[in-house]
């Protein structure tokens, strides 16, 4: 101690010990000017690298004493002083001197009503109360700071401003929203920072903000401070409109990326947002997709995670550029007419040391107990769905994508992990819910919530479930007994048409339904066809490497599989790549093979889809209908011994289409097929047309139906089916 003329109390001492030793649980309740018991006020500050310390109040200038070796001073404010805003000058031993409001002498940041609808759950806009934001107390610029942690015995803001040290500018706690906040005069934007915790278990930990807006990657993992009001949209059009689309009567062709490896420069880097926007924006529209998904791009450490582990809930990842880089993909996009989706993550995060693993010190995001806390598939951590304030933080992540980003809707990764609580278990492995079943009554509730606020809040928006179990009513209205999703990922298609059409052609005979069982629940939910990242990876093969045949046969079936999900009823989704037919699986350290397109058989698979993409649009029989039966009728469904199916698709409005497909090598003329209504069929697409790579077979461009039943329909069309392929024509 120095100055040990002027004693000081038992109380004082440990309280003072306590700020230097960095373990004080109030420390707004010691630091700052408070009333001493001469009449006047005696002012506290702590800062470890101070040789001087002087107190402005106005003209009036105070010294304080050095009170303790570490950088304790006290001032004694003479009862003349007003009570008024006032400046701390710190002479430090190195360095110029520097002068700023005391962060002591500032009042509450949570409001009432904050605080009461945090530990409600229902603060839909808690991203602009907890984290880092600009704010001005009585003149004084600066940044607030605010973090849940409500077990935490202390709480420090640490940064670039005050050299990392956590000693420094603990945090005012709110006892009634375990909230942690304080207000940092001179602090601005493009500042890393973090919060240091001393956890409930007497440990010592550096978390980067749940709430951050941006934040670094890889090693370094400190949050940044990011002005979220500066960029100037110019998406009006798209936004005033959006609200008014109805997805399930419209085209939704989607292509889905992953950022870090669609293209790559030169230098293998991958592409920034900004490059994003000019490349992958003008290939999406050229190929006429309507709706880009993006693999997850909030933050994430490991890069072979693919973004599905998350330690950034509110900040799209820095590896391809800022925050605003990437509004400007998202306004690209609009201003073409392209929606973006997002792949977003509430059922799991990872372990890593700076995220939300074990907060402050408790099991604060996650469940304690293993059975119900750990993810044994991916080594990751499960959200406690029960916990108000767990269930309004992820609401709040949603509704920052859409309210901030103007993204158009969310894509639910790992949905069948949240509903049950036995997923992936062994018995004995897991906990029953209350009523001794296996359904996580917690992640129920909290879909529900989620999606009745996002399609509250955003009409025209979708959000769409992976979900890719038995389920019922996951896409059905929270009104009427559902989860409230938008759309359902069609898993079944995907696994029964994959498996049919990697058989050796001669055997499909054998697995007929395998083609056809899909239309049995087809109508069940709002389906989405996919054939997503996840069918391409971990030794699955390409698409085009699980097709048989020789080389030729290959890429036929490929051309055929592609054609008959765009006849299929329900929405479509194509991974990144398809359009080129690559040989190899796909790595997410580099680019897509864009060298393939230069031979002719790649580049007709391409071509194929862009044509798919126009006929999807053009054709309303192909979309109008896709969630109601009355727009699908099948006119051939039982040709076994020829591998052959055909269908109708209507609109309802009198528009009809014709589908027919060979799923073997063998050329089938003459085939007579069933057709409701006479006149002329025009054929509009043939996936063997030579400009797609095919043998060119098919039906010289049209047909007129003869007066001849068939297949209990009045009248007929006679055709050729070419070898593995669709054919579509459409009634003039």
């Amino acid at each position: 101690m120095t100055n040990p003329s002027a004693p000081l109390s038992p109380d004082t001492q440990a309280q003072i010990d306590a700020i230097v030793g960095a373990y004080h649980e109030n420390p707004f309740g010691f630091l700052g000017r408070h009333p001493a018991a001469n009449g006047g006020s005696e002012l506290r500050v702590f800062r470890p690298e101070a040789r001087e310390v002087h107190v402005h109040f106005g003209e009036t200038v105070v010294p304080a004493e050095k009170r303790h070796e570490n950088g304790f001073f006290l001032a004694a404010i003479p009862p003349e002083v007003p009570e008024q805003l006032y400046e701390i000058e710190i002479v430090p031993f190195e360095g110029d001197s520097f002068r700023y409001a005391d962060p002591y002498q500032f009042g509450n940041i949570l409001g009432e009503q904050d605080v009461f609808y945090l530990g409600e759950g229902s603060h839909e806009r808690l991203y602009e109360k907890l984290g880092a934001h600009p704010a001005n107390f009585g003149g004084v610029e600066g940044m607030t700071f605010a973090v849940w942690a409500p077990n935490a015995r202390r709480v420090s803001i640490v940064g670039d401003f005050n050299r990392w040290d956590g000693r420094t500018f603990p945090m005012r706690k709110r006892v009634e929203a375990g909230v942690w906040e304080i207000f940092l005069p001179r602090a601005g934007f493009d500042v890393h920072y973090k919060f240091e915790i001393l956890g409930a278990d007497g440990c010592l930990s550096l978390k980067t903000d749940p709430f951050a807006f941006f934040a670094q990657n890889g090693p370094q993992t400190a949050s940044i401070t990011w002005n979220l009001k500066a960029y100037p949209w110019n998406d009006a059009e798209w936004m005033d409109t959006r609200s008014s689309r109805n997805w399930y009567q419209t085209p939704v062709s989607i292509y889905e990326v992953h950022l870090g490896s669609w293209q790559r420069t030169e230098d293998d880097r991958p592409l920034s947002y900004r490059e994003a926007a000019e490349r992958l924006v003008d290939h999406v529209d050229k190929m006429g997709f309507t709706h880009i998904e993006l693999l997850p791009i909030t933050e994430y450490p490991f890069d072979g995670s693919w973004g599905y582990q998350v330690t950034g809930f509110f900040a799209p990842t820095s590896r391809f550029g800022n925050p605003d880089d990437f509004r400007y993909l998202v306004d690209r996009c609009h201003q073409r007419g392209i929606g973006v989706l997002l792949d977003w993550v509430p059922a799991h995060f990872p372990k890593d040391a700076h995220g939300l693993g074990r907060f402050d010190g408790t099991n604060l995001y996650e469940h304690a107990d293993p059975r119900q806390g750990e993810h044994q598939d991916w080594g990751t951590l499960i959200f406690n769905f029960d916990r108000n304030e767990v269930r309004n933080f992820l609401i709040s992540s949603a509704l920052f994508w859409l309210n901030e980003y103007h993204i158009d809707g969310l894509r639910v990764d790992a949905v069948a992990s949240m509903l049950y609580l036995d997923y992936s278990r062994e018995e004995g492995g897991w906990v029953p819910n209350v009523h001794g079943g296996r359904e996580n009554l917690g992640a129920i509730e909290f879909l529900k919530q989620l999606n009745h606020v996002c399609y509250t809040n955003h009409p025209g928006i979708m959000m769409i479930a992976e979900e890719s179990t038995a389920w019922g009513g996951v896409s059905r209205p929270v009104d009427s007994g559902g989860l409230g999703f938008g759309f359902k990922w069609n898993m079944g298609w995907m696994n029964d048409t994959l498996d049919y059409m990697s058989r050796d052609p001669i055997h499909r005979r054998h697995h007929h339904g395998e083609a056809t069982f899909s239309m049995l629940y087809a109508y069940d939910e709002n389906f989405m066809l996919v054939l997503s990242h996840d069918e391409v990876v971990h030794g699955k093969r390409s698409l085009l490497q699980k097709m048989p045949g020789d080389d030729w046969q290959k890429f036929a079936n490929l051309r055929l599989l592609y054609a008959w999900m765009y006849a299929h009823p329900g929405k479509k989704l194509l991974f990144m790549g398809s359009e080129m037919a690559p040989w190899d699986e796909w790595n997410h350290s580099q680019s897509l093979d864009w060298h393939l397109l230069m031979g002719e058989k790649h580049e007709g698979i391409r071509k194929l889809v862009e044509d798919l993409n126009a006929l999807y649009r053009r054709l309303p029989a192909l979309h109008t209908l896709d969630h109601d039966p009355h727009g699908f009728d099948w006119l051939e469904v039982s040709d076994s011994d020829n591998s052959t199916f055909a269908f109708l698709r209507q609109d309802g409005c009198g528009h009809e289409v014709v589908v027919a497909i060979n799923a073997t090598p063998v050329p089938r003329e003459g085939y007579r097929l069933g057709v409701p209504a006479p006149g002329p069929y025009r054929e509009v697409f043939n996936s063997d047309a030579a400009i797609y790579g095919g043998s060119n077979q098919g039906n010289a461009g049209g047909l007129h139906s003869e007066d001849f039943g068939s297949h209990g329909r009045p009248c007929s069309l006679v055709m050729t089916l070419p070898p593995l392929a669709v054919v579509i024509f459409e009634r003039q």
